[in-house]
């Protein structure tokens, strides 16, 4: 608070205070008798009589409570109040006492890997928790994401749905890119594309399309997605034949896909969850698709994680 307005809190507060005290002491002592020159309806008259004593005390009293309570805490523009506190202070030991409380609950976590964590309640309360401060923005409360965001549910998984790869991701994000093919391809091998990839497992496609289609994708798409086009978690491409496109799979989207090349970024988060915290929301992540297999899979501790960068 500025030293103008501190010194406007001051004064009106003060003179609120005082004009109250004013006003009870002038009533009081004011005039008295049985009736004044205020008269409705030829006989209706009013009286002049002062407050009853014990309400005017008590009048007396909250004043001098808010005397008394400017003076321990602070109410009076800049000046601190005799005690101390402050709603800052408040406000710290009290997100301390929760973090301390948190702290403890993750405590009881950090021996158990990371597959075991996957059925874990406590864990999945957690990291349901870390994940909508964190995740939810992108790929939305229910995690079913949204065009340009994965779904988290749907066990389709770029770089691979192993719990330590997906520790992986959380930790130090993911860069995926897909490169313009606009001057690597004709109009016909771009449209033989469009037509042809969004229907690749249909078994009633058009035998021209579907040759066109595979002669144009063996030629340039196959290094990254594979000769099958089940795609390749090394580089995060994705699998073409599951029916799952992150950037839509109408034709307009595809082309758009195909010519102008998209850019995908997961931001790392090392720096912004605990070790503990990336375990429980990859837990959480993990619980959406389970799958039995997991229980089965070699734990990764976060920080070597980290150190595999």
């Amino acid at each position: 608070m500025s030293a103008l307005w501190s010194i406007f809190v001051i004064v009106l507060t003060v003179l609120s205070i005082v004009g109250c005290l004013w006003l009870l002491i002038w009533q009081s002592r004011g005039h008295t008798g049985p009736q004044t020159t205020h008269v409705w309806d030829d006989d209706l008259t009013e009286y002049n009589n002062p407050l009853p004593r014990w309400w005017l005390n008590l009048f007396v009293i909250t004043i001098v409570f808010s005397v008394v309570y400017l003076l321990l805490f602070p109410g009076l523009g800049g000046i601190a109040g005799q005690l101390g506190w402050t709603s800052k202070a408040e406000m710290q030991a009290r997100l301390d006492q929760l973090t301390e409380q948190r702290q403890a609950r993750f405590a009881k976590l950090a021996d158990k890997p990371l597959p075991a964590l996957v059925h874990d309640e406590v864990a999945l309360s957690l990291g349901r928790s870390v994940y909508v401060a964190n995740c939810a923005g992108c790929h939305g409360v229910d995690a079913t994401g949204a065009i340009g965001f994965p779904n988290l549910r749907d066990q389709d998984w770029l770089y691979g749905g192993e719990p330590q790869t997906v520790l992986a991701s959380i930790v130090n994000g993911r860069n995926g890119q897909m490169p313009g093919l606009e001057a690597a391809l004709s109009e016909d091998q771009i449209q033989a594309l469009v037509d042809f990839l969004p229907h690749w497992s249909d078994t009633k496609l058009d035998d021209a399309v579907r040759e066109a289609g595979m002669a144009a994708y063996a030629g340039i798409c196959a290094a990254c997605h594979g000769p099958d086009g089940k795609g390749n978690t090394a580089l995060g491409a994705p699998n073409l034949r599951d029916e799952i496109w992150l950037w839509g799979a109408r034709p307009e989207q595809l082309r758009q896909t195909i010519v102008a090349g998209r850019n995908n970024s997961m931001p790392p988060h090392r720096d912004l969850l605990s070790p503990q915290e990336a375990r429980v929301v990859a837990a959480y992540v993990l619980s959406l698709s389970a799958t039995d297999a997991m229980a089965h899979q070699p734990a990764l501790d976060t920080e070597e994680i980290v150190a595999k960068r």
